[in-house]
């Protein structure tokens, strides 16, 4: 076997279609975009690349054929709740061997110790949360939603092997749209709307600009308590919101307010992937007529809930139960959309994960961020709980009595 380092477009070009040999017969799988693959390696597109730098292998056997690949990437921008240098590996795609995973493994391990890093997690992204994040653990059975990472069972064992261990898992919730809000829901809603004058509407017939100052309000009440929490410019959230307006469907943008003021949003979009099946992984002028004709004659029956967020005063109090409550009311009621895939939420953010119940939500596939410390005698420390300070300590402190029982 050998690594080759991915320069040339010719290599690049092997690289990116690489999975379509090892899914061939997986009717499970939708191949992601390339043109989203590429952007991420393009540092004139990926502002990752003003923090740090990403490399890519491929993996051939012994008769030239490409059997894995993988890329590992350093970012001093990336949330790291904990004290020393980690960085990333991903796009990782293998044959079922662990000796040819051990060696991809390795030559980013290798790389990442020449750049100061003292672990990796994996599979990441080099650049956001919201794409390509996470090992597919459980439920296999149904095709991946738009953005989210696909992979083999055996994947998990191919990591879990070579050492890497879960920091967090991510769950990914699922609701039928069809399902009444539960009753306690309906007349909490009712009665929270009229004696706290709180309501619920969507975006329709709102600009841009009206979107995102909306927007970025909800985001930075919602999450400012949050160790590490960075609160969002106005700028970037009109960034974030025109980049949606190709997908956008206003119907299904929801705001919560008190006395018109913004203190919720349920932001979701057409699950896109229920389209891009159609253009095999490749959104070039053909795809894009292919993209176009099935968007219009198969349009997607499924929502995907990018965000839920309620402003920190007003979580607990009938926000929730208000958005749920008018989507059921129009989007339900006017046959839209049939059903509901959540983004992930990570098992570190139990309150989250508490509210999406009350809502719905059901669990319906997880993925896994696994950690290898490359140092064997460091202990290992999965990701902090939010907001629960004293819970964090007493976890890392039992994990490192099991670690000393270990060894």
């Amino acid at each position: 076997m050998q690594i080759i380092e991915v320069t040339a477009a010719a290599t690049a070009k092997v690289w990116l279609e690489l999975p379509f040999t090892l899914y061939k017969g997986d009717d499970n799988w939708i191949p992601p975009l390339r043109q989203d693959i590429e952007k991420v390696f393009d540092p004139k597109r990926n502002k990752a690349w003003q923090f740090g730098e990403a490399v890519r292998w491929l993996l051939v056997d012994d008769t030239n054929t490409p059997i894995g690949r993988i890329a590992a990437f350093t970012n001093e921008k990336m949330s790291n709740p904990l004290d020393y240098p980690v960085g990333g590996v991903g796009f990782f795609e293998c044959i079922d061997d662990q000796q040819a995973a051990n060696l991809l493994f390795d030559t980013a391990k290798e790389w990442l110790t020449t750049r100061g890093m003292e672990g990796m997690d994996g599979p990441i992204n080099f650049g956001e949360k919201n794409q390509f994040w996470g090992l597919l653990i459980d439920n296999f059975t149904d095709p991946p939603t738009y953005g989210f990472n696909y992979n083999p069972r055996y994947y998990q064992s191919l990591f879990e092997n070579y050492g890497f261990r879960v920091f967090y898992n991510q769950n990914v919730y699922y609701r039928t749209l069809a399902r009444e809000a539960e009753e306690r829901m309906q007349r909490k809603a009712r009665i929270i709307a009229e004696r706290n004058k709180i309501t619920a509407r969507n975006v329709k017939g709102l600009s841009i600009d009206a979107i995102a100052d909306r927007f970025v309000k909800v985001y930075n009440g919602a999450w400012a308590t949050h160790e590490g929490f960075k609160p969002m410019k106005k700028e970037q959230a009109d960034k974030i919101i025109r980049s949606m307006k190709a997908v956008m469907d206003p119907r299904i943008v929801i705001f919560a307010y008190h006395e018109n003021e913004p203190i919720g949003f349920f932001v979701n979009i057409p699950e896109l992937n229920q389209v891009f099946k159609y253009v095999h992984g490749n959104l070039n002028w053909w795809g894009k007529l292919k993209f176009l004709y099935h968007k219009k004659f198969n349009p997607p029956r499924t929502m995907y809930g990018l965000v839920f967020g309620v402003v920190k005063e007003w979580q607990g109090k009938g926000a929730e139960a208000a958005m749920i409550q008018y989507a059921s009311d129009t989007i339900v009621a006017n046959d839209w959309y049939e059903d509901l895939v959540m983004t992930w939420i990570g098992d570190f953010n139990p309150k989250m994960i508490h509210v999406i119940q009350q809502v719905g939500g059901e669990l319906y596939r997880q993925y896994a961020t696994y950690r290898f410390n490359f140092d064997p005698n460091r202990p290992f420390q999965r990701h902090p709980v939010v907001g629960r300070k004293e819970d964090n300590k007493k976890a890392d402190s039992a994990e490192s009595a099991s670690s000393s029982e270990e060894e």
